[in-house]
C-alpha cells in the first residue's frame, strides 16, 4: 500500500477526453441530489437507498460519511463527470487492506446509459487500485437480475464466483446478487493480449 497522508493519494481521474472520476465533496451536495431526484425511479430498480435519500441535507449527511469513510481508508466516492457536469457516481465501497482487495458500486443517470461510461470508469478505478494503490482483488456485484451491470463485469473480463442467496434487501424483498472479481495479474494479462 503506499504511504503518506492518504490511502487515495488522486481526488481526480482521467477517464478519456471530456470523461474524468472527481472526488465527490460537499459542495457536491446540490448537484448529487438533483440527480439523485432526477433518475430516483431509474435508479430504484437496483440501488436501496433512494428512500433515505429525500433532499439536500440527507445527501449532504451521506457525502459527510463517504468523506469520513475516506479519512479511513476505508473508501472513496467519486462523482462521474461528462464535460464537467454529474452524470453519476463509483465508489469503493469497502477496502479490505489486510487482503488488499476492495468492491466498486456505481450508477449513471439513465439519459447517460449506453454509451460506455460505466465500463469506463470501472476500467480507469480498476487501474488505479492495481497500479497506483496496488490492491490485488477488485470486485464487482450486481443483483443476479441486473444484467446491464453483470455485462459490464463480464465485458471486464471478470470471473463470476458464485451467487449470494438474498444479498440485499431491496425495498421490500431481497434479490440475490451474483459476485465477480478479477484479481492483478489477471486483469494485466487480459491487457497485454
Amino acid at each position: 500500500m503506499p504511504s503518506g497522508d492518504s490511502l487515495f493519494p488522486y481526488a481526480e481521474l482521467q477517464v478519456e477526453d471530456r470523461l474524468d472520476l472527481r472526488q465527490v465533496k460537499m459542495d457536491d451536495a446540490v448537484e448529487l441530489f438533483a440527480a439523485v431526484d432526477a433518475n430516483r425511479e431509474y435508479l430504484r430498480e437496483w440501488l436501496p437507498w433512494l428512500d433515505r435519500t429525500n433532499n439536500v441535507d440527507d445527501e449532504t449527511s451521506f457525502i459527510a460519511s463517504t468523506l469520513e469513510e475516506y479519512e479511513r481508508g476505508d473508501g472513496v466516492l467519486y462523482g462521474i463527470r461528462l464535460e464537467g457536469n454529474l452524470i453519476g457516481t463509483i465508489s469503493l465501497n469497502w477496502i479490505d487492506r489486510v487482503n488488499r482487495g476492495c468492491g466498486v458500486g456505481y450508477w449513471l443517470a439513465e439519459d447517460q446509459t449506453g454509451n460506455g461510461y460505466a465500463t469506463k470508469s470501472c476500467i480507469r478505478l480498476m487501474e488505479h487500485c492495481f497500479d497506483d494503490l496496488k490492491l490485488h482483488r477488485f470486485v464487482l456485484e450486481a443483483a443476479t437480475d441486473n444484467f446491464p451491470s453483470r455485462t459490464i463485469a463480464e465485458n471486464l473480463g471478470m470471473r463470476l464466483e458464485g451467487i449470494t442467496k438474498d444479498r440485499e434487501w431491496l425495498y421490500d424483498h431481497y434479490v440475490d446478487a451474483a459476485l465477480y472479481a478479477i484479481t492483478a495479474p489477471e486483469w494485466r494479462a487480459r491487457v497485454q493480449d
